[in-house]
C-alpha cells in the first residue's frame, strides 16, 4: 500500500509500522511525491490535510509531525459504539485520527505531562484519559486498527492480510517465595514475636509447623501453577525478585540454597524473568546486580522483566532497561485498575517520545493482576470473572494477546487470600 504524507517523521514511521504493518498486517511505502501518489495504480491512501480528488483520504492532526510534548486538546466522543478523540470533520471518511490516537495511547505521551503521582509517585489510572473517558477496558488501538482493515477491504477487494492470531500468557511474579522458610533468623523471630504480641495465634502456630517441617509453606504453590500450566498448556513467566532486604523488596535472599534451586526448577520448564526491585528505580546500578544474579543461577542471559510494583516512570524506567540489554518487558498495565493502560493488547515498541526514537524495547501490556483485584478494587471471588471476562472477550475480538498478573500466594488460600485459590483457573479456563 502507498501512502501520501506531507512530510515523514519518526513519530509517524512508528505510528504506521505498528497500526499498518503489525496490527492491521499489510506492508505499505511512503511518499511526500504528488505526481508518484496520483499515478499509482494500486492500494493508497492520502494522510494529510488536504484531499487531492476521490482517494481514500483520511485528515492528519499535527501531533505525529511535531517534535515537542505539549499538553493536547483532546475531546473524546461515540462514533459507532467506539470512543474516538483527535477529532477530524464529520465529511471525512473517519471523523478521528486514528494514527495520532494510537500514538497518543502507546508513547503514553500523558505520562510525559504533569500529573498528580499515587504514593509510590506513580502514574495511575485515574490520571489517564481512557480511565476518566471511559475506555479503560477497550483495547482502542487494535479496534482502530480493525476499523482500518474494514476500511481497505471495502476500498481494495485484491488487498492480502497478514492474519494475527488470539494468544494467552499467564505470567507470575514471585514476591515472596514462601510465607516462613528461608527468611533467616532476625526476621523469623521478629514475626514470631509480632503473631504473639498481637495474640494471632493461628499465624504463629502455622509458622512453627512449616519451619519444624510438619506442614507445607502456604506460598509454595509451584506444584499446583505447573499443574495447571500443563493442564491448560499455557505459556508461563515467572518473574523473580532478587533485590536486596529493603521496605517494599522483601523476597528470600539469593544466597539461600533452596531458593536457587527453587528458581532453577522453575526455569527448567517455564521462561523467567527479572523483577527489578523497587530500590532499583532510585538506584538503577542495582538493577545490573539484581540480572545478573538471576542470570548466574539459571546460566543463561536474561532478556525479560517487570517492574516491582509496576513501578515504571518515562522515559527512565525503560531506558535503564535498555541499558542492561532486556528486550521484553511486561510491567505496562495499571495497580488501582484492570483494563489497557496503553489502550492496545498487542506487543509494540517503546518509543522514546524525549529523544523522538522507537527503541528495541517490546512492550507486552497486561490486563489484570490478581492484587488489583482484591486490595484496590476490593472485588470478592465470586465476582471476578465478571471483570476479567470482559477484557478477554475484548482482547479475543481483535486478535490480540491476553495477558494476566498473578502472584504465588494468591492462589494458596492464606489470608488474605481466603476464597481465592480456584479464582486463578477460573480466569485460565476462559482466557486459554
Amino acid at each position: 500500500m502507498l501512502i501520501y504524507v506531507n512530510s515523514i517523521t519518526n513519530r509517524l514511521r512508528y505510528t504506521l509500522d505498528l497500526l499498518i504493518k503489525d496490527l492491521v498486517g499489510i506492508d505499505y511505502e511512503l511518499t511526500s511525491e504528488v505526481d508518484v501518489f496520483s499515478f499509482f495504480t494500486g492500494p493508497k491512501f492520502n494522510y494529510s490535510k488536504q484531499a487531492f480528488g476521490e482517494e481514500l483520504f483520511f485528515y492528519a492532526t499535527d501531533l505525529l509531525f511535531e517534535k515537542k510534548i505539549h499538553k493536547q486538546d483532546i475531546a473524546v466522543f461515540e462514533w459507532n459504539d467506539t470512543k474516538v478523540f483527535f477529532a477530524t470533520h464529520p465529511k471525512y471518511i473517519l471523523p478521528f485520527d486514528p494514527f495520532a490516537a494510537s500514538f497518543y495511547m502507546v508513547s503514553r505521551y500523558e505520562e510525559y505531562l504533569p500529573f498528580n503521582a499515587d504514593k509510590f509517585s506513580r502514574f495511575d489510572a485515574p490520571e489517564s484519559l481512557a480511565f476518566q473517558k471511559g475506555f479503560l477496558g477497550k483495547p482502542i488501538v487494535n479496534i482502530y486498527a480493525k476499523i482500518l482493515k474494514k476500511i481497505f477491504t471495502e476500498n481494495f477487494a485484491d488487498l492480502k492480510f497478514r492474519e494475527r492470531k488470539y494468544t494467552f500468557i499467564s505470567t507470575i511474579d514471585i514476591d515472596n517465595a514462601w510465607a516462613y522458610k528461608e527468611k533467616g533468623l532476625v526476621r523469623t523471630c521478629g514475626a514470631l514475636l509480632r503473631s504473639l504480641s498481637a495474640f494471632d495465634f493461628d499465624t504463629f502456630f502455622e509458622r512453627v509447623s512449616v519451619l519444624l517441617g510438619n506442614k507445607k509453606d502456604p506460598y509454595d504453590t509451584y506444584d499446583k501453577l505447573s499443574e495447571l500450566s500443563n493442564k491448560y498448556n499455557l505459556k508461563s513467566i515467572y518473574f523473580f525478585l532478587l533485590g536486596d532486604y529493603a521496605e517494599n523488596d522483601k523476597n528470600v535472599s539469593i544466597s539461600k540454597k533452596r531458593f536457587q534451586a527453587l528458581i532453577k526448577s522453575i526455569a527448567d520448564y517455564s521462561e523467567v524473568g527479572i523483577h527489578p526491585s523497587f530500590e532499583s528505580n532510585q538506584k538503577p546500578e542495582r538493577l545490573l546486580l539484581e540480572q545478573s544474579r538471576l542470570a548466574k543461577t539459571v546460566n543463561r542471559d536474561i532478556t525479560k522483566s517487570r517492574q516491582h510494583f509496576l513501578k515504571l516512570s518515562f522515559p527512565s524506567t525503560y531506558r535503564n532497561l535498555l541499558a542492561v540489554d532486556i528486550k521484553d518487558d511486561y510491567t505496562m498495565g495499571f495497580s488501582a485498575e484492570v483494563g489497557f493502560r496503553a489502550g492496545i493488547c498487542s506487543p509494540f515498541y517503546f518509543y522514546d517520545l524525549e529523544r523522538e526514537t522507537e527503541t528495541h524495547l517490546l512492550i507486552h501490556p497486561f490486563a489484570v493482576m490478581d492484587a488489583t483485584l482484591r486490595y484496590y478494587m476490593k472485588i470478592e471471588p465470586p465476582e471476578v470473572m465478571s471483570y476479567v471476562g470482559p477484557l478477554i472477550k475484548e482482547v479475543k475480538a481483535v486478535n490480540g494477546t491476553f495477558i494476566a498478573l498473578w502472584h504465588n500466594e494468591s492462589i494458596s488460600g492464606r489470608k488474605p487470600w481466603e476464597g481465592w485459590q480456584d479464582v486463578y483457573e477460573d480466569v485460565l479456563k476462559a482466557a486459554h
